[in-house]
């Protein structure tokens, strides 16, 4: 009953994919397909989880935002992980808001039967700890970057790791939405993407970012990509790609 890698199929999650054949059994009859528009919100601040995601294809900012208005990205997920992990951590809620940042597909999964799979334990349980692992790193890397590291170096990192939960050199986003992901200003991250496009590593043009350079972006970036990166490979070194 393995689940066949072809596009929007449950094995275009990596999570799921390296799911032993029983485990994943069990989770197929109730898995949900459901589209992942561009700008929808899957759970705000506060409010009650119903479902876990398992992104296929598509890119979901979790968002911190501010009795102001204001919001800064603290994690993407993309099709290597979860959107959820508060249903089996303990909680039923998050301080966090998780938006659709690049469209695409997911499978969801009913939070009663994804806290009852996690309980039984063995590999699912397993990999979504260290999944969970995974993503605090980036968030606790994500702050640390934020604080320390110039508006170009950030750049650079958030054009990576949405790079790498994409199929192509291509993101749709326009500054603005950039400028609020990242939790500054809009003139800043245009000043930055004008450097980097003039020198040749990206092309900017109403709304759609081409890289064009990856190997150069990747040495004008901070450590803080490498570090989730390599964290995120050794905890989850279960094969594959994007």
């Amino acid at each position: 009953m393995q689940a066949t890698a072809v596009p929007h199929s449950p094995a275009r999650n990596r999570l799921l994919a390296a799911l032993p054949a029983a485990n994943l059994a069990r989770l197929l009859p109730h898995l949900e397909p459901c589209p992942l528009p561009l700008g929808q919100t899957l759970y705000e601040s506060g409010s009650r989880m119903t479902h876990g995601y398992f992104p296929t294809e598509g890119i979901v900012s979790l968002l911190s935002v501010m009795e102001s208005g204001a919001s800064a990205e603290i994690a993407v997920i993309g099709n290597e992980g979860l959107v959820g992990v508060s249903l089996f951590m303990g909680g039923e809620s998050t301080p966090s808001d998780a938006l659709v940042q690049g469209a695409g597909h997911a499978y969801r999964l009913g939070a009663a039967i994804l806290k009852r799979e996690f309980k039984r334990g063995g590999e699912l349980q397993h990999l979504l700890l260290r999944y969970t692992q995974a993503l605090i790193t980036q968030m606790a890397q994500t702050a640390a970057c934020n604080r320390h590291h110039s508006v170009e170096q950030q750049l650079c990192r958030w054009l990576l790791l949405s790079l790498d939960r994409l199929p192509s050199n291509r993101i749709q986003m326009t500054q603005e939405l950039i400028a609020n992901m990242l939790g500054m200003s809009r003139t800043g991250v245009t000043e930055a993407a004008r450097r980097l496009q003039e020198t040749g590593l990206i092309h900017y043009r109403r709304g759609r970012i081409t890289v064009l350079d990856r190997p150069t972006l990747e040495q004008r970036v901070c450590e803080c990509y490498a570090v989730v990166k390599r964290e995120t490979d050794r905890l989850l070194a279960y094969g594959g790609g994007p």
